[in-house]
């Protein structure tokens, strides 16, 4: 007579984790717990960039992420009420600054939601054409919208890379437990 092992069960208590049969109280998950949780964890900080005939809007992320290297992609989620979320949809194109340690002050203009008018007063920008880039920052990547997806309060945008180049600093700035740090 032959067993099958794969028939056998081992019974765990009911309200062991490896039970497949336990019962898990219902959890209301909520936004401010994610926030809690998420915000132990070190994320970079960076300021995307439209100019669209003139009209300039700067908004720092909360999400950046390179997604693939061929073709060149980079994803970030913007606040479907943001300024800048519709003024991108139109334009397409965008930039990006990698701000460097030292910065806090830069994330925390672009943050606020300034009006367009005095957001670019006293906020150091290469001088080239397109979207602004950010004087300072560790890197830039500029590149055109490939691709959008609705993700609740957020549109979470795919972005063609279209060039990436170094800043002089090598220090990014990060953003964790609700706090700019330097690395």
């Amino acid at each position: 007579m032959t067993t099958d092992v794969w028939s056998t069960s081992v019974d765990f208590p009911p309200d062991d984790p490896r039970n497949p049969e336990r019962v898990r109280p219902q959890a209301l998950m909520q936004g401010d717990d994610l926030r809690a949780v998420m915000g132990r964890f070190p994320t970079g900080v960076a300021v995307i960039t439209v100019d669209l005939d003139g009209e300039r809007v700067g908004l720092t992320l909360g999400t950046l992420v390179s997604l693939s290297i061929d073709p060149p992609l980079a994803g970030f989620a913007i606040r479907k009420d943001a300024a800048l979320h519709e003024l991108l949809r139109r334009a397409s194109d965008f930039g990006v600054s990698l701000l460097a340690a030292g910065q806090e002050g830069v994330a925390q203009h672009f943050a606020r939601g300034v009006p367009p008018i005095g957001l670019w007063q006293e906020i150091g920008v290469l001088d080239e054409d397109g979207p602004p880039l950010l004087a300072g920052a560790v890197g830039w990547l500029r590149g055109k919208v490939h691709a959008e997806h609705p993700a609740g309060s957020h549109t979470f945008f795919v972005g063609e890379i279209e060039s990436a180049e170094p800043g002089l600093s090598d220090r990014p700035l990060a953003y964790v437990r609700q706090t700019y740090r330097d690395l």
